[in-house]
This record gives C-alpha cells, structure tokens and sequence, in this order.
C-alpha cells in the first residue's frame, strides 16, 4: 500500500462525513477529556456527551470527583453503557492523579495504562486529543482499515503498528477521528461498503 494512496482516502473519507462533535472533543481540561473518554468505551457519543456535561458541572476537576460517592456517580452516568464499572474507575482514577500527579493527568502512555478503566485505545485517543502523535484502533478504524488494504491484521495493537508505518506521523492523529465520523455518518454495513468499495482501488 503506497503512502500516497493511504493519504487520498483518508481525505476522501473525511469528505464523505459529517462535521460533528465526537464524545472526547471540546471539553475544558486534560481531566474531562480523559474522563469523558472513559466514559465513552462501548457507548454512542450522542449519549456520553451530555451525560459527562452533567457530571462535570457537578464534579468538575480530579479533587471533586475523587471525594464523590459512588452511588451518587452512579445515578449521573446510569444512562451510558456499563455505567457501574466506569463509576469505580473514574473514581478510582480520579484518586490515583490527586495523589500521584498532584491533580494533572500523566501523557505518558505507560502511566496512563496505569489508570482504572485506561486501555491502550483510551490512552491513544486522550493524547490524540492532546496534540500527541497517536492513533487509537476502536470498531471504526479496524473494519475501515481492513476493507481498504491497510492492514491484514485483527489485533488493534498489530493494527496500530501497521498504520502508524503506512501514514507519516504528521497525519496520525485525523487517522481516527476520520474513520469513526465516516462509521457514524453511514450507519449501515453496506452503505458503508459501497464507498469503501468504490474508493479501494483509488489511483
């Protein structure tokens, strides 16, 4: 697969989606997006963004969420997909930055793995955010990545390596929020096949 190639259908697929705000967009500290991020895995933006609005105007830094009752968490997040678990591990990573990073979150992968509820997805999609070379293999990137040659590969780490060599480093932080507006503009398998289709064998 030639660089050039790569480089024009990720344009093409950033052409054929809509502009909207992804979950881990647009919040007012490392913190939130972290958590907001957290809180995303396995649940539609759509539900998490209005959900981690409601938290954060409550519990708006790592101190205060730290000092939250789980059950009170709980209640807030009910709406998202495995909302129990992530009430433990926000809280629990929320305790583990004011005690060890004095508040601030760690852009670090290695101490970001660290944390209750971080994953080698959630760690790439945070430093994303924060400027940092990084792409984050979720559902969108795996199957998209798949269908157009990128990789042969169905282990997100082997993924990950795969396109970190084929795009230059400039261009790996639009690699995943491009595949996921793409996934999330045509919702059905096929409609998205039939671009994927059409753009595969792109000169």
């Amino acid at each position: 697969m030639e660089k050039e190639k790569a480089l024009k259908q990720l344009s093409i697929l950033s052409k054929k989606s809509k502009n909207m705000r992804l979950a881990v967009e647009k919040w007012n500290s490392e913190f939130q997006t972290l958590i907001t991020t957290i809180l995303s895995a396995r649940s539609r933006d759509e539900k998490t963004i209005p959900v981690a609005m409601k938290l954060f105007s409550k519990y708006p830094d790592a101190k205060k969420l730290a000092s939250a009752k789980i059950s009170d968490i709980e209640k807030i997040i009910k709406p998202i997909n495995f909302y129990k678990n992530k009430a433990r591990n926000i809280i629990n990573t929320s305790e583990k930055i004011v005690k060890e990073y004095n508040g601030k979150v760690p852009e670090s992968m290695d101490k970001l793995l660290e944390l209750p509820g971080v994953g080698r997805k959630t760690a790439n999609i945070f430093l994303s955010e924060q400027g940092k070379p990084a792409i984050a293999v979720d559902t969108h990137v795996s199957y998209i990545s798949q269908k157009l040659g990128w990789t042969e590969n169905k282990k997100p780490e082997k993924i990950e390596q795969d396109l970190k060599r084929l795009f230059p480093k400039k261009f790996w932080n639009e690699v995943n929020p491009a595949l996921v507006r793409f996934g999330k503009t045509h919702m059905s398998r096929k409609e998205k096949d039939k671009i994927l289709e059409q753009i595969k064998d792109i000169k």
